[in-house]
């Protein structure tokens, strides 16, 4: 498969990584109802990844071929499928106990630890402006989870994991940047998590009792195809310094989420923890975008 040409249409590009955010955001509240109703995450992470991989192959096969199974980097591609199918295990099971807007927040740190964990393993130099920057991003994660207070939940250690994984996940994307087929990640990643999951997704296997709860289902795996492809089409329509700040407008569809949804209000900690989170990988964004017209892609 030949790597598409970018496109320059910086508006359709933004919108489609909007779209994108929420669709993001739609996984997580699946997995939030799913597991409020009873069925277990490993069950509901095998289901998200399996009906990401009907989808995707679905889309790519028929004009692709067989050459989206063909990885050119597998070592690394299967260190990144790995990085996201344990990222995706550790939030689902956080969700289970933890507001998705507290979740959301903290995964907003992920790039934030990346530009810090970019400087052993891929050898980039950061100047102390974003080292300090990054120091806020922790200072903001501390806000949110308050370990010094009895609000503290265990699952938020879920969340720590997960945001570690996730860097990891972000630096082996990087890894491969320019060198793997968009399909292939997609395929490759989705299709890991399927295959290594089933095992302990059917021995504790729960059939879903009601038609609301397969269309959830259903509905989770589109999410997380539609989402994927519409972040990369968006990707080959703008640059990655101008979609980098999309991400951040989740905090609104997770809140909104948690309201009407959940019936979850966010808290006035997680509120500033976001505030100050949010502020840091701007300033990282910006830093970034100062030093390089065509920055890395954040992960997608």
């Amino acid at each position: 498969m030949s790597i598409k040409p970018r496109e320059d249409r910086a508006t359709s590009g933004v919108l489609m990584m909007l779209l994108a955010v929420m669709l993001f955001t739609g996984i997580d509240t699946s997995a939030k109802w799913l597991s409020i109703a009873g069925l277990p995450v490993i069950e509901i992470v095998f289901l998200r990844y399996f009906g990401h991989f009907i989808l995707a192959t679905g889309y790519y096969l028929p004009t692709s071929g067989p050459a989206i199974f063909v990885s050119n980097a597998p070592r690394i591609q299967l260190l990144r499928s790995t990085f996201l199918c344990l990222s995706t295990v550790s939030n689902f099971w956080a969700l289970k106990y933890l507001p998705i807007t507290v979740t959301t927040t903290i995964a907003f740190a992920g790039p934030i630890a990346t530009t810090l964990l970019a400087i052993p393993i891929l050898g980039e130099r950061v100047g102390i402006h974003r080292i300090i920057a990054v120091c806020c991003g922790f200072f903001g994660v501390l806000l949110v989870i308050q370990p010094w207070n009895a609000a503290f939940h265990p699952a938020m250690i879920l969340s720590l994991f997960n945001l570690v994984i996730v860097s990891g996940y972000f630096i082996t994307t990087r890894m491969i940047a320019g060198v793997e087929r968009n399909a292939t990640q997609q395929v490759w990643s989705s299709g890991f998590a399927s295959m290594v999951l089933a095992p302990f997704a059917f021995a504790h296997w729960v059939w879903p009792d009601s038609i609301t709860q397969w269309l959830v289902i259903v509905a989770m795996g589109a999410f997380g195809a539609t989402g994927h492809i519409s972040a990369t089409a968006a990707h080959r329509r703008a640059d990655a310094s101008i979609l980098a700040p999309m991400f951040y407008t989740q905090v609104f569809s997770a809140t909104l989420v948690g309201i009407f949804i959940f019936d979850t209000w966010p808290t006035l900690w997680t509120l500033a923890g976001g505030a100050v989170i949010i502020g840091s990988g701007a300033y990282i964004w910006q830093r970034t975008r100062r030093k390089s017209k065509a920055p890395p892609a954040p992960l997608v």
